[in-house]
């Protein structure tokens, strides 16, 4: 029986691949796409302790950075006005904090992928809330007589506009919506043939009009739900482009993918089906490590640049990237997120810091 791999591992495991290749000179770009490079201003926060493992990060109205440890079991959150960290422990939590989003009312929404649930914390009153998730029985690798079972491991989550949690099942296929009125969970399987561990569901985005996107990393596709009717329809970018990570919806209703170890940033029209892609590397080709991703509501669209260790913004009318190198060497910048100010925040697995870019 296949096992889940935690994804801090799995990222690292394919930012090797991407540093084993032979890059090409500084400064080419094979996808053409015109860049520049900036200092910025960074400021960086270390967390009190090694390995912690940080991944995606959101912001709550109050200006605070809440992230999961996943390595370590922490839901933490940072305050830049104190400048100070506070590491809460989840229930039953087994260092799986993947996806978190922050509702309305500033309350948190969290997947705790090996523990195998979803969780609301309430920061005014310090309490936890958890829907556990079923689990999948499996063959057992020691006998075709018995079965064991697996996590569905929920990954990414979003809120929809009734504030609906969606999220990804990375071992399940599947896709699933918890109903915040009744605390019912629906599942939308992604195959016609239940399967298990084989499209490994990953990023999860609900644009303006409340349909739900997401990428499966195994396939390279982009996937769009429509939870009205629960028909759920595919696109596949022209060129290979694997595995597709984090997936986001701009105010054009444009989708927004990153391509992990292609070093390609990916963008889909759905008024007419179609892909473009933006090659964003400082190396060259070659690199690649390109993981979280946001767009602003001015027309620029900001990626982590894992393996090179930078944050880049595409202005999308000039077509043009700049690039801002981290001070913090390898630091492994994940997820990251903008701040009112414009400042963006941004998580570094492998420093133990949490990073602000001031461009």
């Amino acid at each position: 029986m296949k096992r889940l791999l935690p994804l801090s591992c799995l990222l690292i495991l394919l930012l090797v691949g991407c540093n084993s290749s032979t890059p090409s000179p500084a400064g080419h770009n094979s996808g053409n796409t015109p860049q520049t490079v900036a200092t910025g201003n960074f400021q960086e926060y270390a967390l009190p302790q090694k390995n912690s493992g940080l991944m995606r990060p959101a912001l709550d109205h109050q200006g605070r950075i809440w992230f999961g440890e996943m390595g370590k079991n922490y839901l933490a959150v940072f305050d830049p006005r104190t400048k100070t960290f506070q590491q809460i422990r989840p229930p039953h939590g087994l260092d799986g904090i993947m996806g978190i989003a922050v509702a309305a009312d500033d309350t948190i929404w969290f997947a705790e992928q090996t523990a195998n649930y979803i969780g609301h914390y309430f920061p005014t009153g310090g309490q936890f809330r958890i829907y556990p998730l079923p689990t999948l029985a499996m063959p057992a690798s020691t006998s075709a007589h018995s079965t064991s079972s697996l996590p569905v491991a929920p990954n990414d989550l979003a809120l929809d506009a009734h504030g609906n949690v969606w999220f990804t099942e990375l071992n399940a296929d599947s896709l699933a919506m918890l109903d915040v009125q009744t605390g019912r969970i629906k599942q939308f399987p992604l195959s016609a043939t239940r399967s298990v561990q084989k499209l490994y569901p990953y990023g999860i985005t609900v644009d303006a009009h409340n349909i739900v996107w997401f990428t499966e990393s195994s396939n390279t596709r982009l996937g769009r739900l429509d939870p009205q009717t629960g028909k759920i329809n595919y696109f596949t970018p022209p060129a290979a482009s694997g595995p597709l990570m984090e997936v986001t919806s701009d105010a054009q209703g444009t989708i927004w993918i990153t391509s992990f170890s292609s070093g390609l940033l990916l963008s889909f029209n759905p008024r007419t089906d179609t892909f473009k892609s933006y090659h964003a590397t400082i190396k060259g080709e070659g690199a690649g490590g390109i993981y979280g991703v946001i767009a602003t509501t001015d027309g620029e669209v900001w990626i982590a640049l894992t393996s090179e260790n930078a944050i880049a913004r595409l202005d999308v009318a000039a077509k043009r990237f700049t690039f801002y190198p981290i001070p913090t060497q390898a630091s492994l910048p994940f997820g990251l997120v903008m701040a009112p100010n414009h400042a963006i925040w941004f998580t570094e697995a492998g420093s133990d810091k949490i990073g602000m870019l001031q461009p």
